[in-house]
């Protein structure tokens, strides 16, 4: 710890390559290790994990876990943060679990940078940004917006910032010209792994500017992650600096600049008489030896799930980000045609590589109704007895009265499923959409719902919440029900309000979005008036952005009165609330093609990136393939 002070003077300002959820082609650009060095790399670290200098041993479990050794890390961590009382160490610990696979841990985090004791404040910012974690986001924007701390709003920021929050990126970058230069540095430190080129002048004025050496060696090391040359060519130098600090800075950012000059002098390192530059010459070592993790910005999209004769329709899709970082992705598959009465069950397929390739498909839900399973959702739902509960939500359908929604919960990453609880316990056709299933901050769960008793024979719905109150074992009607003109409220989506307010948005025939609000956690509804957007007859989806605290909508921007459904399902188009739903800006299309309808998206948050999920639809063919889209949160703000 006495090192770290050194180097940083604070607690804890030490930013490593953090395995953050990257999305692009991997870098061919390798450095060959040999057997002997990776084997010695390894011991170096394994000797690191059990030192008694805490901070190194944690530097040396992220150097192990990126290397692919997440499991002994999480063997000997895992009983030490379950006896460690300091919130600082605790940060650390936590940080270094969730690196490693476990995620639950997030939120000893997220706890200690809520509570009212600001000592682990500062480390609990900083490992959520080093692990790519925000949470809901709230605790980490409350913290960067009121606290006076400006190290801490710099960590806050720095989380907020890799997560695509604009403000926070103008604030670090404010920050290069504060008066003190140790806040530059720090800011410097930040943007050397979340900022770009563009930052790579004001980091070389911050370099000239430095009154001290080690100041001069961050901004040196800083702009080598910038892919600047003149900083690449500081930190090779200093590899081979008399001063420990600097060496193992220099170790550390080797890996970040991806640095293949420096596999000599780090195989030298390895044998430093510096503990904390040993390990972070071998964890370097390790990173150079295989692809990065870096964050990208590009757009990956494709067709994950394609119609065939047997199979035209695959659609209603839902996307979870599994505890080893692979992605889940269900959807719903018909046989025989593309009616909503067809056959149909859940299949899934995993995505190892942020969704640029799938597995091959296997049966999540099969087929338990008169007709067909269908729409599906899928959540983590923790409980305290179930800390990465899984939830799996499904439509069955027995007949034109007769649809119901259904929860199964795993506690095996989704591998198994317990017995089904019914939610919507009343009779009728329940038509809950794929992805729609909400945890309000209470803890309750909200299941929005558009009923009919019949859809053939009355075909006018009401929406309204199932709702649980004990962590979705039992589910009941909430109180009211919302009704529009025509064929009345349909496919309804729910958002929790910063003022604590419900908010429902529905499909309907009048050409917009109508929405309504709840003050009693979904009991009972206002008056539904319009959103704002014009839209035909089709469900829209809204999310809060965690980074940012925006409302992200995806809708259809198209009316045609005349038409079948109130207009074409196309183009698809997203926007930007900054209001709470008030007022939309920086529309965006993600989707333009007049020959195909985009339609029934879902949308969850990864890291920096919104993962969304839409059916496309061939109408001269009658089929339906469901396309994959992630793309990282700065898109929406261009």
């Amino acid at each position: 710890m006495k090192l770290l002070r050194i180097l940083t003077g604070i607690s804890v300002t030490l930013f490593i390559s953090s395995g953050f959820w990257g999305c692009g082609e991997p870098d061919s650009d390798l450095i060959q290790l040999s057997d002997n060095h990776r084997a010695k790399s390894l011991k170096v670290l394994r000797a690191g994990l059990r030192s008694v200098e805490f901070w190194p041993s944690m530097h040396a479990a992220e150097g192990l876990t990126l290397g692919g050794y997440g499991n002994e890390v999480v063997t000997y961590l895992e009983p030490k943060l379950l006896g460690e009382m300091d919130d600082q160490k605790r940060c650390g610990l936590a940080r270094e679990l969730v690196r490693a696979g476990k995620k639950e841990y997030v939120q000893v985090m997220l706890d200690i940078l809520a509570s009212d004791d600001p000592h682990g404040h500062v480390h609990a910012a900083e490992s959520l940004y080093k692990v790519g974690e925000l949470g809901d986001g709230s605790i980490l924007r409350r913290r960067y917006k009121e606290m006076s701390n400006v190290t801490l709003k710099i960590m806050a920021a720095a989380a907020l910032g890799r997560g695509g929050n604009p403000e926070a990126m103008a604030y670090l970058r404010d920050q290069l010209n504060h008066s003190d230069l140790n806040i530059v540095r720090i800011a410097g430190w930040v943007l050397a792994r979340i900022g770009n080129e563009k930052d790579i002048p004001a980091l070389q004025r911050a370099r000239d500017n430095a009154d001290l050496d080690l100041q001069r060696v961050f901004h040196q090391h800083s702009l080598a992650a910038l892919g600047d040359e003149e900083g690449l060519q500081s930190l090779l130098a200093n590899l081979s600096s008399d001063d420990a600090v600097t060496r193992t800075y220099s170790a550390t950012f080797a890996g970040d600049a991806r640095a293949l000059e420096a596999k000599d002098q780090l195989i030298v390192l390895l044998d430093d008489e510096n503990l904390d530059t040993r390990i972070r010459a071998a964890q370097s070592l390790l990173a150079l030896s295989t692809s990065p993790t870096a964050d990208h910005e590009e757009d990956i999209a494709n067709l994950v799930y394609t119609p065939t004769d047997e199979n035209p329709r695959y659609t209603e899709g839902s996307v979870l980000e599994l505890n080893d970082g692979s992605l889940l992705f269900a959807i719903t598959e018909f046989f025989d045609s593309g009616s909503d009465f067809a056959k149909a069950h859940i299949i899934a397929r995993r995505s190892e590589d942020c969704g640029l390739s799938w597995s091959e498909p296997r049966i999540l839900q099969k087929n338990t109704g008169g007709l067909n399973c269908m729409s599906v959702t899928l959540r983590r739902l923790p409980t305290p007895d179930s800390p990465q509960r899984i939830a799996l939500f499904y439509l069955q359908k027995n007949s034109h009265s007769d649809l119901d929604l259904f929860v199964k919960y795993s506690n095996d990453e989704a591998e198994s499923f317990g017995d089904a609880i019914l939610v919507t316990d009343m009779p009728g056709y329940h038509v809950v959409n794929n992805d729609r299933v909400t945890q309000l901050s209470t803890g309750r769960l909200l299941a929005p719902a558009a009923s009919t008793p019949d859809v053939t024979e009355v075909n006018h719905f009401e929406s309204r919440c199932f709702i649980s109150d004990d962590q979705g074992q039992s589910w009941r009607a909430g109180k009211e029900a919302v009704d529009l003109p025509q064929r009345g409220a349909m496919e309804p989506e729910v958002i929790e309000l910063q003022d604590g307010r419900v908010m429902m948005i529905i499909r309907n025939q009048l050409g917009t979005i109508s929405k309504a609000h709840s003050t009693d956690g979904g009991e009972t509804w206002s008056e539904p008036s319009s959103l704002g957007p014009i839209a035909p007859e089709a469900p829209a989806t809204l999310r809060r952005i965690p980074s940012t605290g925006d409302l992200l909508l995806i809708w259809n921007k198209n009316v045609d009165p005349g038409a079948s459904l109130g207009g074409k399902r196309t183009p698809l188009n997203v926007a930007i609330s900054k209001d709470e739903g008030e007022s939309w800006i920086l529309e965006r299309e993600l989707e333009t093609d007049p020959n195909f309808s985009y339609s029934y998206p879902s949308l969850t948050f990864i890291r920096n990136r919104a993962v969304l999920t839409y059916w496309v639809e061939d109408s001269s063919k009658r089929q339906w393939s469901t396309k994959f889209r992630s793309l990282p949160i700065s898109w929406f703000y261009r």
